[in-house]
């Protein structure tokens, strides 16, 4: 196992993971031209953020997505987690909690002080795997408004 940055090299093999993905979350659907251009604007830029893969044998079978910006209560950069995906076929392997650990890690020496993220509200799975790795529930609540006419 190899956790590494992605390169634009490893878009089609990360398009694939976000359609597992989002086929399992109810506000979104795959769009692989949109998940390509948002993946490439990640890559070709680190003031973005930045995309973490976990290889075997050479193949990409899991990614996080970190996005940096800074939060004024501290005064401070912080990461949002975004699209966090294993293969279904290597799940249950420890896979998902080496790339978070691993994500953690890389967020704390890109000066991050805080990591965000969102799960479905009944995606009781994904909220047991981020619990057991320490983070909790947060009183605050998602609000979105689309700008797309």
């Amino acid at each position: 196992m190899k956790i590494e940055r992605a390169t634009i090299e490893d878009i089609p093999e990360l398009c694939t993971l976000l359609d597992y993905l989002f086929e399992q979350e109810s506000e979104f659907e795959p769009h692989r031209e949109a998940q390509a251009r948002g993946l490439n604007a990640v890559i070709n830029d680190e003031d973005v953020g930045d995309i973490l893969v976990l290889r075997q044998a050479g193949e990409v079978v899991a990614m996080v997505n970190l996005l940096y910006t800074v939060s004024t209560a501290l005064g401070a950069r912080v990461a949002i987690l975004e699209d966090m995906v294993v293969l279904p076929e290597v799940r249950n392997q420890g896979i998902g909690s080496k790339l978070l650990e691993h994500a953690i890690q890389f967020a704390k020496e890109q000066g991050c002080q805080r990591i965000s993220l969102l799960t479905d509200s009944d995606n009781e799975g994904a909220h047991r795997f981020y619990q057991q790795h320490d983070f909790s529930r947060s009183s605050m609540l998602t609000f979105r408004k689309s700008l797309i006419d």
